[in-house]
């Protein structure tokens, strides 16, 4: 790790930090009990004490839920096989009426969780998964819990589709809490339709979104419809970034002090990480004191990806062929990852895709 390169996500404004700091003291001082009107369960992150946001896509909202879930605990490695087919018996189904779409760690307690799909298309069932001591599912009620709704602006209508995809499944693409806030990646149904949203947690004001522009090396233009795919926090030279993932892969990084309301932002692409390629997801870590990104996406395998040219990386602003800017490392042990969270500061819990199909959660070693 390099003296001016490393993890946190400071922000500058001291006002800013003291308005934070007040409102985190009690970070569960604003949910209200009762059943949330969740439609959809997607992209999960965890806040302070057990909080869990989740992303519902068809509702284009932000769901704080308070599991309960605050007892510390030492990190225990985790292995399920063949998880969807126990997820679709515990739910009375079939494996193949099960979508698993996000897995995230609790900090605090090293337990798992899953966002699930019971049923296909936009009427499924959302349902939230914990996996406990040797690999029990457990239901995560949402029912008479304690939690808070921030609904999303503008997101695209039901039944728009670009390329037979539904672009409302695409309102809500990732999920980072960071410092107090939440920070949303996905699309609206304005022109510049790709944005980051950022909304204060406890969910006191209106999200506010701000469109962005990236330069697609591969597609040799710039791109204002295409969505973040997956996102890290993190501090480069004391300032906060966002470092973000592409389809077909630009890596981009978007300073925090541009996200104001209703601005248009340039992000700087930093990496072309080759094309025909869909970004799944992605950490930060810390490994023999430098600190790297993992990048899980669809046929290039595990990517391991050296931060320490991202302060002076040039901005790619010209057609390449197929990889530029920031290198990687393809780690070959690591096969059919589409899902990954930090477990400890040397482990991961990784949703893996076997040869035969079968998808199995485990821990593995950061490398």
């Amino acid at each position: 790790m390099t003296h001016n390169v490393r993890f946190g996500f400071a922000f500058a404004m001291t006002a800013a930090l003291a308005a934070t700091t007040a409102r985190a003291a009690d970070p569960s001082s604003s949910l209200k009990s009762g059943t949330p009107d969740v439609k959809s369960a997607g992209p999960l992150t965890f806040g302070p004490d057990g909080i869990l946001f989740v992303g519902d896509t068809q509702g284009a909202a932000i769901f704080a839920i308070d599991t309960g879930d605050r007892k510390p605990a030492k990190a225990a490695p985790i292995h399920v096989t063949d998880i969807a087919k126990k997820v679709a018996a515990r739910l009375g189904t079939e494996a193949s009426k099960i979508l698993i779409n996000d897995v995230a760690v609790n900090p605090v307690s090293g337990q798992a969780y899953l966002s699930v799909s019971r049923g296909r298309g936009p009427d499924a069932t959302p349902v939230i998964l914990r996996v406990g001591a040797e690999g029990k599912l457990e239901e995560v009620s949402l029912e008479h819990v304690k939690f808070a709704k921030a609904d999303l602006p503008n997101p695209p209508a039901q039944g728009a589709q670009a390329r037979g995809q539904s672009l409302r499944n695409e309102s809500v693409t990732d999920l980072a809490y960071v410092d107090g806030r939440v920070f949303i990646a996905g699309l609206s149904n304005e022109e510049f339709s790709s944005r980051l949203i950022s909304v204060p947690f406890p969910f006191t004001d209106q999200p506010d979104g701000a469109a962005i522009e990236i330069y697609h090396g591969a597609h040799g233009k710039f791109e204002t419809k295409s969505p973040i795919r997956t996102f890290v926090a993190y501090t480069i030279n004391n300032e906060s970034y966002l470092m973000a993932a592409y389809t077909c892969t630009p890596l981009v990084k978007v300073a925090v002090a541009q996200l104001k309301p209703g601005a248009q932002v340039k992000g700087t692409t930093i990496a072309e990480l080759g094309n025909r390629n869909r970004p799944l997801d992605m950490i930060v870590y810390e490994k023999d004191g430098k600190d790297f990104l993992l990048l899980a996406n669809s046929s290039r395998g595990v990517m391991k990806i050296p931060t320490e040219g991202a302060s002076k990386a040039q901005s790619i602003t010209k057609p390449v062929k197929d990889k530029e800017g920031l290198g990687y490392e393809t780690i070959a042990a690591l096969k059919g990852v589409v899902q990954l969270d930090k477990l400890d500061k040397d482990h991961a819990v990784a949703l893996i895709q076997t040869d035969g199909g079968a998808l199995n959660l485990e821990t593995i070693e950061l490398p």
